[in-house]
């Protein structure tokens, strides 16, 4: 008889435990902000045909679930307002508590955007300063697939307070209290954002099908879960980066890489610093060998000796003449190596460096000034070609691999959940196809408008900062021309671009300087959205006239006027050029609201350009207001990345 209740038992345990309770996307959790006056959609799943109850600050809605155990409510919207409870009622309960109605921003992109207020400038007062219970921020953790999926690794809404936002986004947060300090409302930031990630990993396979740009690029992309995807991008990758270096990766003695007297006359070479996915390694994960030669001479060999590699992602191991000089094993830390006596020689020296990346850029990168061997007084450069080899790729997926990977598994998971609109700071990733990002750029953006059936959803983004890349206005520029994309970007209804050339740091791809990145993208929503007239942007290019060896140029938004910080007025930046296409610094000067251009070198212009360079520090034109001008160019003479393609490898299942 024992037995047989025994046996009803566990049959009704195991019954109870087929039965699903009701559940709801994990961006609902307690703290949360939902977004003022919009219907707000609340959705989840339970058994078919269950009866769901939402209440919401007086608010009940009911509704059944579909044969799927699929369900959707739509709250009544509401003003700002709060704290409430969200409870939802079905077989099982769920409260949700101390939930917020205010303003809420979805903050995507790279590291840019990723970066913390932990990381920016004066970062020990902004956090004991920081005492904004209305301002919450979620960090949705990193997690990619191949096919969409419905729900998110779950992140947790934090409060914002001295304890806590640290690990809050810079640029939103700063975005947010200057937000929060003008309207005194409650604002959400959902942290979707992802270090290193090109703008393809962020669009939906529909949107490339249905782009002339990239459908004959996604069709050869077959739907396969990520395990199986995964072996074939290796294999793909495998055969190209053998193609490369001429050898099989499965040949190669790597025990032999950090000799001294290992002949690496055969290898490919690199420019360093620089990160490998702007080069012929292309995004790749793994292990990659760099080996550089120097000669030092009788004088200096036997002095006391440091070796400085810049920066290095993610992890290193370097070796001198074979000797293991350092390690490090953090992205985002300069190296600097003492070299014991007796390693080095008079004649051939030979620096190994074995670089491990898992995950987004990898190689050397940072200031060409920080890379360098010094010997006693002599001190010799280590920037320039360095010879490599690939020793291994990482077996699996990474986010940039393959398109839609963050989208499928970042973004589709929050559809369609209610927000103001986008916060946007990325493109150094794609730097490399800067000319695609004319199409990619407004993909995504439309991609996104449409899956939230928002046709006219904020969009504000920010330009690319200054860095010392390669290439300048005769040479041509792949960064110049993702600004150009990311301006031309405007033209699209209900954007905003905020430009940052004079707040970079021109040796580091991740400028501190966050506080004025939000208040500038503040700015564009303060005055498009929350009806706080005020001048927003920068001058832009409007037109040019030409007289004798002058170049008069005129502005849009000018505000109360142009201006200068510099004392005696001169004007950086500019460059002219003639029907011989040679480009020569230009002296220039404002006069009332137009910039007056001229070159000893060029008596008839024919063409401007105004910050055509990465590192654009020296761009010195701003309004009044103190917003810097716009980057630009009149010609379309060299383009040099405009043949390069987002492309995978052929794959079949």
């Amino acid at each position: 008889m024992k037995k047989k209740y025994l046996l009803f038992g566990i049959l009704f345990c195991i019954n109870i435990s087929l039965s699903a309770n009701v559940s709801i996307p994990k961006i609902f959790s307690d703290n949360m902000v939902l977004q003022r006056h919009v219907m707000i959609p609340v959705w989840g799943k339970a058994d078919a045909n269950e009866k769901i109850v939402v209440k919401f600050n007086g608010q009940t809605k009911t509704i059944k679930t579909d044969k799927n155990g699929k369900w959707i409510v739509r709250l009544d919207a509401e003003p700002a307002g709060g704290p409430y409870e969200l409870s939802i009622i079905g077989k099982n309960s769920i409260l949700i508590k101390n939930v917020l109605v205010g303003e809420v921003w979805l903050c995507s992109g790279q590291s840019n955007m990723e970066w913390t207020v932990g990381q920016s400038n004066n970062a020990k007062n902004e956090m004991a300063s920081a005492d904004y219970p209305q301002i919450r921020h979620v960090k949705i953790p990193h997690a990619i697939s191949s096919l969409p999926r419905s729900d998110l690794i779950p992140g947790e809404w934090k409060i914002c307070d001295p304890t806590t936002v640290s690990e809050f986004s810079g640029v939103a947060y700063f975005f947010a209290k200057n937000i929060y300090d003008s309207l005194k409302i409650p604002i959400g930031l959902i942290n979707d954002s992802w270090g290193g990630t090109n703008v393809e990993t962020w669009i939906s396979r529909e949107s490339f099908e249905g782009s002339d740009e990239y459908k004959e690029m996604i069709a050869g992309m077959p739907n396969l879960d990520l395990d199986s995807l995964s072996k074939i991008y290796v294999r793909s990758s495998e055969i190209r980066i053998e193609a490369i270096q001429g050898t099989k990766l499965k040949d190669l003695n790597t025990g032999l890489f950090k000799e001294f007297s290992f002949d690496d006359s055969n290898w490919p070479q690199l420019n360093v610093p620089q990160l490998w996915e702007q080069q012929s390694i292309g995004e790749l994960d793994g292990v990659v060998w760099l080996r550089k030669t120097i000669v030092l001479s009788a004088g200096d060999f036997n002095k006391e000796a440091t070796v400085e590699l810049a920066k290095i992602d993610d992890d290193d191991i370097t070796y001198v003449n074979g000797i293991k000089v350092g390690s490090t094993n953090r992205w985002d830390t300069k190296r600097k190596y003492k070299i014991p006596a007796g390693i080095l020689k008079e004649g051939k020296n030979v620096i190994a460096v074995r670089v491990v990346d898992n995950g987004g850029g990898g190689g050397i990168y940072g200031d060409t000034a920080d890379l360098k061997l010094s010997v006693g007084e002599t001190v010799i450069k280590l920037s320039g070609n360095w010879a490599f080899q690939v020793e291994s790729i990482k077996k699996a997926t990474n986010e940039n691999s393959l398109p839609s990977l963050c989208y499928n598994a970042m973004i589709n998971p929050l559809i369609p959940f209610a927000f103001q609109g986008v916060l946007w700071y990325q493109g150094e990733s794609n730097a490399g196809r800067s000319y695609q990002y004319r199409k990619a750029f407004p993909l995504l953006i439309n991609d996104w408008r449409q899956k939230w059936d928002n046709p006219n959803m904020p969009f504000y983004f920010v330009q690319l900062a200054t860095f010392n890349t390669s290439g300048n206005s005769n040479e041509g520029c792949g960064w110049a021309e993702l600004r150009e994309a990311q301006t031309m970007t405007l033209a699209m209804p209900n954007t905003g671009m905020c430009v940052t050339t004079d707040i970079g740091i021109p040796w580091d791809i991740h400028p501190t300087n966050k506080q004025d990145v939000g208040k500038r993208l503040a700015a564009i929503a303060l005055n498009n959205i929350y009806d706080k007239k005020m001048i927003y942007c920068g001058p832009t290019y409007k037109s040019m006239e030409l007289k004798g060896n002058e170049v008069i140029l005129s502005f849009n938004n000018t505000g109360t006027g142009l201006s200068t910080p510099d004392k005696y007025g001169y004007i950086k930046g500019f460059e002219i050029a003639g029907k011989d296409s040679v480009f020569y610094f230009a002296k220039a000067f404002i006069k009332g609201n137009t910039v007056i251009l001229f070159s000893d070198n060029v008596e008839n212009p024919m063409a401007v350009h105004f910050g055509w360079v990465g590192n654009a520090s020296d761009c010195n034109l701003f309004n009044k207001e103190g917003f810097p001008a716009v980057p630009f160019r009149t010609d379309e003479w060299k383009t040099v990345t405009k043949n390069e393609k987002y492309k995978i490898e052929k794959m079949k299942p």
